[in-house]
């Protein structure tokens, strides 16, 4: 299913699909009502994660929320664009009621995420974001977790759960299944479905990277729009996510995700075989489950 219709209604997507994790995949019990009503009047008199944690992973040191009992059964929750860790606010103390333990990091250019390397490639292609995935599950020492995630957070839970079904116990992906490929890309979409790519295309061009450098929080604010019509979201919360772009890596892995979607900025060859693996839209065979919005 084309990414361009997971557009609408991102958060209440994330929250119902770790919540469908929740009740149907996921390992034992489930909140009591009494737990989840508490959960949530904690999360309302809460604004934003106050205590994130910082732990270096493969290339980055990676900013994240570790939330819940240690001990719980781990669920890791992975963002897109342009949005930040927030999307899963409301989410996580439901998670961690039910005695979970809740991981959410700030992907690659996001936040207070960053490269250990200044040489390091600014590189946005799904694989890196994948291997970040891995690398931070091999950081925190864990073996196996519930994978969830969309937008690129989808396409990064789906590439783990295909390439490292070992190291995922289930995953809930918005707008199902996302693995792509450069050959993929450059098949052209009928009109309609173009059009929700203008951005895309916009930054394939040097004014678009200049424009979104110099125009980044009213660009995401625009895109929110877009794609929520109906989220009457106030400043306070759209505040709470844009301070993640203020990253100074984010512009330059934002641009080249979307470059090197439609092969116009190479990869890194160490992702080589990776994609090549990928390219051939392997199956996932871990429990899933696939959100969709619906049609408008």
């Amino acid at each position: 299913m084309s990414e361009y219709i997971n557009r609408r209604r991102r958060y209440l997507l994330g929250a119902a699909g770790v919540s469908l994790v929740t009740a149907r995949v996921a390992i034992a019990g489930s909140a009591r009502a009494a737990s989840t009503r508490e959960a949530s009047q904690r999360s309302d008199a809460i604004r934003s994660f106050t205590s994130l944690k910082q732990i270096d992973a493969g290339v980055l040191n990676i900013a994240y929320v570790d939330a819940g009992d240690p001990r719980g059964r781990p669920v890791v929750l992975l963002h897109g664009w342009p949005y930040d860790i927030h999307s899963y606010f409301d989410v996580v103390p439901l998670l961690t009621a039910a005695g979970y333990r809740v991981i959410v990091p700030h992907l690659r250019g996001y936040g207070r995420t960053r490269f250990k390397a200044s040489d390091t490639p600014r590189n946005g292609q799904q694989a890196a974001l994948a291997v970040d995935g891995i690398a931070l599950l091999d950081a925190l020492k864990i073996q196996k977790a519930i994978i969830a995630g969309y937008d690129w957070g989808a396409r990064t839970a789906n590439i783990m759960a295909a390439l490292w079904p070992q190291r995922c116990t289930a995953m809930v992906s918005v707008s199902g299944y996302l693995i792509g490929s450069q050959e993929l890309n450059r098949i052209p979409l009928p009109p309609k479905a173009e059009l929700q790519w203008w951005y895309q295309y916009y930054f394939t061009t040097e004014r678009g990277e200049t424009g979104y450098a110099k125009y980044t929080r009213d660009f995401a604010r625009l895109i929110w729009t877009l794609a929520s019509p109906q989220w009457s979201f106030d400043d306070a919360t759209f505040e709470r996510s844009a301070s993640a772009f203020d990253n100074p890596d984010h512009v330059a892995v934002a641009i080249h995700n979307y470059r090197w979607r439609l092969g116009l900025a190479p990869g890194e060859s160490k992702y080589d075989p990776l994609e090549k693996k990928l390219a051939t839209l392997p199956t996932i065979g871990i429990p899933t489950i696939t959100l969709s919005p619906p049609s408008r």
